[in-house]
């Protein structure tokens, strides 16, 4: 007789929700009246993961080994990963495991055959800073929306930023690097760049001011490396290895994590990079892509309200080009229930109620999931670490019984690579001789600085941005159509109006491909 038959009517009930005909994840073994049922399968469509989902759960509680058991397995069904390291502990997915009485008394548990295996990963560093290959991204493409969330600028100030954009856009005055932005900026307040400033409507010197001075800031505390070229192309994060398995592109960001406005709006905008380049496919078998967004906490502290809308928006739309999203954080709460309400799978680590603030979120949390037979509130904050509370979309789209399970143990490295290994490995990728090397070309600061030097002709003024250039130069217009802004906008029209309607959600602009 199978396990599945001598379960209690209550967990079988459970158990028959997971059992799906198609290609599944195995997350673990199903918990009931404190045994774990290795025969009750724990699992979650492949099909269904590009409907969103959220790991959550307080520190210790498991959640880190949570995604890389679940990055494993995706990228052994051929679906590429991105993960975000926050602690800089991810880059074991790339080794094999080490067998131990642990990891063996957990596999026994849950009825895993349990094999130290390695998996394809390629490790990215923002601007360079960590162990990985450097992602930046233009000022351009960046967009002033994502850029105002960095700087924290109100948003009166992020309206104003916009202005700006749309000033050094139709001056094809390209934005690559923040001393591109800084030198429009000075330029605008200068004496020689009041007259323009003028004309660009709603914008005042004082505004200006204040976003030279947090620009200025900005750059002082060690920002700059992460803006200018070669813009990382997020393309390569959709690769595949020789062997059919999905590479795993792990971001270290445990340089940066004391910066966390920084790294975490730099992750949302490799998703809106993404949402401008993928094509419509609606539901695949399988995903394309699944984005697993750590810290989530800190994307959402602070946000203004077109923010938050613009990402629940990305979130909704970005399903249909076949990515997922996993957020990653300590609560429910953390996500705003409009994002919340989007994500198909729930993956719930234990939650502490030490505090009424505690007990409160707990509460919230225990209103979040389907009504179950077990009492949430007392199983949540019992679980131990390595066990979590699951619900996830079946195959058919509708929720699964609420599942207290055992989850199974990562098949690779639980824990770093060494830092040199890791360097060797970095060093030998393809991708490193394409982005290692930082690229300073002409672009809005190189340009205006040499309006500066230039000498005026003899009694009269220094020319202004429309004067003719000079024979063999390039004119105005010719500056604007060369401009990546402007190419990119080739099959649409080559008019202001084309320029604007590359931004996208986020006022992220198409970089030059």
């Amino acid at each position: 007789m199978s396990d599945s038959e001598t379960l209690p009517a209550g967990a079988r009930e459970i158990a028959s929700g997971y059992a799906f005909g198609g290609p599944a994840l195995e997350l673990g073994a199903l918990l009931w009246d404190g045994r774990c049922h290795p025969g009750a399968p724990v699992r979650v469509p492949l099909s269904v993961l590009n409907r969103h989902g959220l790991v959550a759960g307080a520190t210790g509680t498991g959640k880190t080994k949570t995604l890389q058991l679940v990055a494993e397995q995706l990228s052994a069904q051929g679906v590429p990963v991105f993960l975000a390291d926050i602690k800089g502990d991810l880059s074991g997915i790339a080794r094999p495991g080490q067998p131990g009485d642990r990891v063996r008394g957990r596999a026994a548990e849950v009825g895993q055959e349990w094999t130290p295996e390695g998996f394809p990963a390629q490790f990215l560093a923002l601007g360079g800073l960590g162990h990985g290959i450097p992602v930046r991204a233009t000022v351009t493409a960046f967009g002033p929306v994502l850029l105002s969330k960095v700087l924290g600028l109100n948003r009166t100030q992020e309206q104003s930023l916009g202005l700006i954009f749309h000033y050094a856009d139709t001056k094809g005055l390209e934005l690559v690097d923040l001393k591109d932005l800084r030198a429009v900026v000075a330029f605008l307040t200068s004496d020689e760049g009041r007259a323009e400033l003028r004309e660009i409507g709603g914008l005042s010197t004082a505004t200006a001011g204040v976003i030279l001075r947090s620009l200025t800031a900005f750059e002082a505390e060690g920002m700059a490396d992460f803006f200018g070229e070669p813009e990382f192309g997020t393309a390569d994060l959709l690769r595949t290895a020789p062997d059919g398995r999905g590479v795993v592109s792990v971001l270290e960001l445990a340089a940066v994590q004391d910066r966390p406005r920084l790294f975490s709006t730099f992750l949302m905008w490799l998703l809106a990079d993404l949402f401008h380049d993928l094509p419509e496919v609606g539901d695949l078998d399988r995903p394309k892509l699944v984005f697993f967004f750590d810290e989530a906490h800190l994307l959402f502290g602070d946000a203004s309200k077109a923010f938050l809308e613009s990402i629940t928006r990305t979130v909704r739309l970005i399903r249909s080009k076949g990515v997922g999203v996993f957020f990653v954080t300590q609560s429910p709460k953390d996500v705003p229930s409009d994002v919340l309400g989007q994500l198909g799978s729930r993956i719930q680590h234990a939650q502490r109620a030490f505090t009424p603030d505690d007990q409160k979120a707990l509460a919230a949390t225990v209103k979040t999931f389907p009504d179950s037979p077990y009492d949430l509130a007392e199983l949540l904050t019992g679980l131990g670490t390595g066990e979590a509370v699951v619900t996830v979309l079946g195959e058919q789209g509708a929720p699964t019984p609420v599942a207290a399970t055992r989850l199974r143990a990562p098949e690779s490295l639980m824990g770093p690579v060494d830092a040199d290994e890791l360097d060797r490995e970095v060093r030998a990728s393809a991708l490193f001789a394409r982005y290692a090397q930082a690229v300073d070309r002409e672009s809005a600061y190189e340009r205006l600085s040499a309006r500066r030097t230039a000498p005026p002709e003899a009694g009269r003024p220094a020319p202004a941005p429309r004067t003719k250039a000079p024979e063999r130069e390039p004119s105005l217009v010719e500056e604007v159509v060369g401009s990546g802004m402007f190419k990119s906008l080739a099959r649409s029209v080559g008019t202001q109006l084309g320029r604007e309607i590359t931004r996208s959600l986020f006022g992220t602009a198409r970089r030059r491909r």
